[in-house]
């Protein structure tokens, strides 16, 4: 049984090792400060978010970037309450989501694409903020490479929260294993809240077709589709400057229900490199949970218990530690529970999201 267990471990850690490689790979980007040429038209698909919208809306309007060159679309998916905007000095459109499929978030992009004018779009989340210099680092890097497609960076506003700094962690070895992956030309993994693509990639991709069954995964599926058409056009944005803020979910329900929703298109990917990675994670983190049971039940010494954590420890807090340093480059919190608790967690939300039921924005989806 330990044979078994150490073999796992060991594709875990070379798996690991391949994403710190690749991590090391992508550069950071400083822009040049070129003036600014690309139209971008910014498309936040919201539900019932009268409290959230409000501060997105005013991280916009201290952007350093000009107001003519960016316009922004609301996509309503709806929402209880009527959300007006006003006093602006950018051009802000809100417009009814128009559901054909049984992803609304892709349906409110696909929405928006009907509305938009400009060459690029750019996605993000209602309870987000974005730095002032955000769309100013993408212009620059659209001037300066050939691309039709820009992921960026999310990290989390946490308070003091063992929950907060969990989430906070667990995004960072998401965060980590995106850039990794892109670094390795492998891309299969990014975040609709911090998402650029050209319009012309978007109808060359024929939008989401061929996975709107699936309710989550209008950053994903789309970046793998693009990946696997387009690679060289398909590139990291590895600045300081770009990260989006987001908010961490404020329950343990929520948070699970998150993850699962987000697991649960990893079956669906079309990157072999991500399914693989996908089994990976799952089976080494799973390989934890049964080496502590049998360490409980006296088939596994404590001493090649022990032996496993810290190898496996070892692994993730690499790739986590220069992950962080980018992010947020704050000291790591509740780094050896939660590097403990993880396992457990990570594990019942992949077998969960195999069969189970979630909830999002007050709706339920069956897997």
């Amino acid at each position: 049984m330990s044979s078994v267990l150490f073999s796992i471990l060991v594709i875990y850690v070379f798996s690991i090792s391949l994403l710190i490689y690749g991590f090391t790979r992508i550069k950071k980007y400083q822009k040049p400060n070129l003036k600014p040429q690309i139209r971008f038209t910014i498309i936040v698909p919201f539900r019932n978010e009268e409290e959230n919208l409000p501060n997105l809306l005013n991280s916009f309007a201290k952007l350093n970037y000009p107001n003519d060159l960016f316009e922004v679309i609301l996509v309503d998916d709806g929402s209880k309450e009527n959300f007006q905007v006003s006093g602006f000095r950018f051009q802000v459109l809100i417009i009814e989501n128009i559901r054909v499929s049984n992803s609304p978030k892709k349906d409110a992009i696909s929405t928006a694409m009907q509305n938009v004018k400009t060459n690029w779009v750019i996605t993000t989340d209602a309870d987000c903020l974005v730095p002032e210099n955000w769309l100013l680092t993408f212009d620059n890097y659209i001037q300066e490479n050939q691309v039709s497609m820009l992921a960026g960076a999310v990290s989390y506003n946490c308070k003091n929260s063992f929950l907060d700094h969990f989430q906070q962690l667990d995004l960072t070895s998401l965060q980590g294993a995106t850039i990794g992956s892109f670094g390795l030309k492998k891309a299969f993994m990014c975040n609709g809240a911090n998402f650029a693509y050209s319009k012309s990639l978007f109808e060359k991709l024929n939008g989401f077709e061929g996975n709107n069954k699936i309710a989550s995964g209008d950053d994903v599926f789309l970046l793998q589709k693009a990946a696997n058409l387009f690679p060289d056009e398909v590139h990291y944005l590895k600045s300081k400057e770009t990260i989006v803020i987001t908010k961490p979910t404020e329950d343990w329900k929520s948070l699970f229900y998150q993850r699962v929703r987000w697991a649960a298109k990893t079956s669906s990917y079309q990157s072999k490199f991500g399914k693989f990675l996908g089994l990976v994670v799952f089976f080494g983190n799973l390989s934890f949970v049964a080496g502590f049971i049998f360490f409980l039940f006296g088939i596994l010494s404590l001493q090649l218990f022990v032996s496993y954590v810290v190898l496996k420890f070892i692994a993730d807090v690499i790739l986590l530690y220069n992950t962080s340093q980018f992010l947020t480059e704050e000291r790591i919190r509740y780094l050896v529970i939660s590097s403990l608790f993880y396992p457990f967690f990570s594990s019942s939300v992949a077998l969960y999201s195999l069969f189970g039921a979630y909830e999002w924005k007050g709706r339920r989806f069956v897997k």
